[in-house]
């Protein structure tokens, strides 16, 4: 129990940063390599935050929300929109996308240097509870419970509300739905916004859960990220986030029975697996896109 438990904090991480990659994906049918970045940028932010301006982690991770999707505003402006005329337009803004995500790192070393950065110790409530020998932090529960909580408020927004249906419309086909008087142009920069959002959330509180931030740690959760979707569904929000959790605890469960230097290739085995078994991944279906 102790280790779905720690499974289910790492994966819930996971599960919102490949959120972020899957809507992009889903709806634009671009994949935003930036979003690595973003998630890097943020815990170093959400930590000087709290170290430099004294803002209490509470109000850390709003203000760290609202700095992921600034960021994600200016990737769509400028990695990806003016290329979106191109006959290569899904190459060439992966390409430009990583450039501008390069260009994010470089300026976090000028910033802050190449040195791991850490938010103090008494950043958060040392709390923890035990029940039945299963012993759980108020930080995990905080986590988790924010992850659910952004996870289930984006669901509700693509399903529920007037941008979602423009999102989906979007993700149909977005000549249809320019013509039917959505504005794609604001669809896409929306979309950018709440994606890097929610990545920059899951980098802030997994430096949190560590308490550590280092210029490397968005590659390591990139390629997480990226066999999350692949594996749930690409496009797939449900497929994100059960995958996420998948991951998560398949890694709490490696560390325990196998090893911590086998985490990765038991995790990974598990996902490429999965992909053996359905190819289109364990929400994913094969679709036609109309161009």
């Amino acid at each position: 129990m102790q280790q779905i438990l720690n499974g289910l904090f790492a994966g819930s991480i996971y599960a919102l940063f490949a959120i972020g990659f899957t809507l992009v994906f889903g709806v634009l049918d671009r994949l935003n390599l930036a979003h690595s970045a973003v998630f890097t940028a943020a815990a170093f932010v959400g930590i000087e935050l709290v170290v430099t301006g004294g803002l209490p982690i509470w109000l850390a991770i709003p203000a760290v929300l609202l700095f992921g999707a600034i960021l994600g505003l200016i990737i769509e402006r400028l990695a990806f929109r003016p290329l979106k005329d191109r006959h290569d337009a899904h190459f060439a803004g992966l390409i430009s996308s990583i450039a501008l995500g390069g260009m994010v790192i470089a300026l976090l070393q000028a910033r802050y240097g190449p040195d791991t950065r850490r938010f103090p110790a008494d950043a958060f409530p040392d709390t923890a509870f035990e029940l039945a020998g299963v012993r759980v932090t108020l930080l995990q529960i905080v986590i988790l419970a924010v992850s659910i909580g952004l996870m289930l408020g984006l669901a509700f927004l693509v399903t529920r509300t007037r941008l979602g249906r423009g999102m989906r419309a979007v993700a149909e086909n977005p000549h249809a739905a320019r013509v039917l008087g959505v504005n794609v142009n604001r669809v896409t920069a929306t979309t950018f916004a709440i994606s890097s959002a929610l990545g920059a959330v899951a980098g802030v509180l997994l430096a949190l859960y560590v308490n550590s931030a280092q210029l490397t740690m968005g590659f390591n959760i990139e390629l997480k990220g990226l066999a999350v979707i692949i594996v749930g569904g690409m496009g797939s929000l449900k497929g994100a986030m059960v995958g996420g959790l998948v991951l998560g605890l398949a890694e709490a469960f490696a560390v325990q029975y196998v090893g911590s230097s086998w985490r990765d290739v038991v995790a990974f085995g598990l996902l490429f697996g999965i992909l053996l078994l359905r190819p289109q991944g364990m929400f994913g279906a094969r679709r036609v896109r109309e161009v």
